[in-house]
């Protein structure tokens, strides 16, 4: 509802881009995130209050069966901050796109591809990060990243049969023993600082997740060899596949565009909803494959009029480039997308919490009900 709304007062705003709408009315210099928000977080409260005052009663949609059936697609039923698919030109985080946020988004010295860093700035604040910011970031999840013992000793003892998104899945829930934000609700605090901890907590995992993701990498594939230590004058990609072995530049430069796009997929996702729901070219003949298919079936199936929107998601090419650079496990791939979705899914808890969203409780109906009610509303 939010959005839908929102894009109408957009096309009367002077500014025609997405950002200047989605972008909270300030900026700020400084370099501390969590100093950022703590000035942002009561702005976009105010500006939601207002919202709902003005349009709480405002009709943006309406439910089918199919709708219904089909899984919910379509049903305008969450407000999502931190990216929308736009239906031309995929997703767009915080109203900028891939290309754009390739163009403004820091990068690494030397390279060209935009910092993970940088795209969490984005999401969490709505806006661009300076240089200084995004190395701010860097810093705070090195000094963030060493894992408890317990954590390292049990990824250690997991068999090899075990497949590594369930190690993932584990190692992340017996984190729990961590939470700052378990403590402080433990101990009752105001709901007002929910979204402080959750911040904290947001922020240690996402600064531990690629020495997780390594161990258990070097433990199913690399014969168990030690994963080295995050080396505190490096960007998290760089510690992410140094860890993990590879020591290409290209591989890491590959990885940054990796986590940072695959960062977020508005709300409706099942990652992120689940998260809300509780709490370079390269020239091999693969790559040309796929270029390929880009130019060919795009066309075909809008001649066929099989697909609204016949672009393939970035799915359709990850998986090709990092087996060209020799990552061919491809049962890591989900634990690899699980490092760059923590981005977005973190960003959106620190904001549903910000905003005391409460539990989704939609209303189910079983078929017959569902035919009454069908029958009535076609009298």
């Amino acid at each position: 509802m939010f959005r839908t709304v929102s894009s109408r007062l957009l096309r009367q705003h002077k500014c025609v881009h997405p950002a200047c709408f989605y972008g909270t009315q300030t900026s700020s210099s400084s370099t501390n995130l969590k100093e950022v928000l703590t000035v942002k977080i009561p702005e976009k409260q105010q500006e939601v209050i207002a919202f709902r005052k003005e349009h709480g009663k405002t009709k943006v949609g309406e439910v089918t069966v199919d709708m219904m059936y089909g899984g919910m697609r379509g049903i305008r039923g969450l407000v999502t901050e931190t990216s929308v698919l736009d239906p031309d030109e995929g997703i767009r985080f915080r109203g900028y796109s891939i290309p754009e946020c390739q163009k403004l988004l820091p990068t690494a010295k030397g390279g060209k591809e935009p910092l993970p860093e940088g795209l969490f700035w984005l999401l969490v604040t709505g806006d661009v990060p300076t240089q200084q910011q995004v190395e701010a970031i860097t810093r705070e999840w090195n000094e963030r990243s060493p894992l408890p013992n317990h954590v390292i000793t049990m990824l250690n003892n997991f068999p090899h049969n075990l497949h590594p998104m369930t190690q993932f899945s584990a190692a992340i829930t017996v984190l729990n023993s961590e939470s700052k934000f378990a403590k402080a609700y433990s101990e009752g605090v105001n709901k007002l600082k929910y979204w402080e901890y959750v911040y904290e907590d947001s922020m240690d995992l996402i600064a531990r997740l690629p020495t997780i993701a390594a161990i258990i990498y070097r433990n199913l594939y690399r014969a168990g060899t030690s994963v080295g230590v995050v080396d505190m004058d490096k960007d998290w990609s760089y510690n992410f596949t140094s860890m993990l072995g590879y020591d290409e530049p290209d591989f890491t430069e590959l990885m940054r565009l990796y986590l940072t796009i695959h960062s977020d997929h508005e709300g409706g996702n099942v990652s992120a909803h689940t998260t809300h729901l509780i709490g370079s070219a390269l020239s091999d003949p693969m790559f040309r494959l796929v270029s390929q298919l880009y130019k060919i079936v795009p066309d075909v199936l809008l001649e066929q009029g099989k697909a609204k929107n016949p672009w393939p998601n970035v799915d359709a090419h990850s998986g090709v480039l990092l087996q060209h650079y020799k990552m061919t496990e491809m049962n890591y791939y989900t634990v690899l997308f699980g490092v760059s979705r923590a981005l977005g899914c973190m960003a959106s808890l620190i904001w549903d919490r910000a905003l005391g969203l409460p539990i989704e409780r939609p209303k189910s109906f079983d078929t017959p009900s569902l035919r009454k009610l069908a029958s009535q509303a076609a009298k």
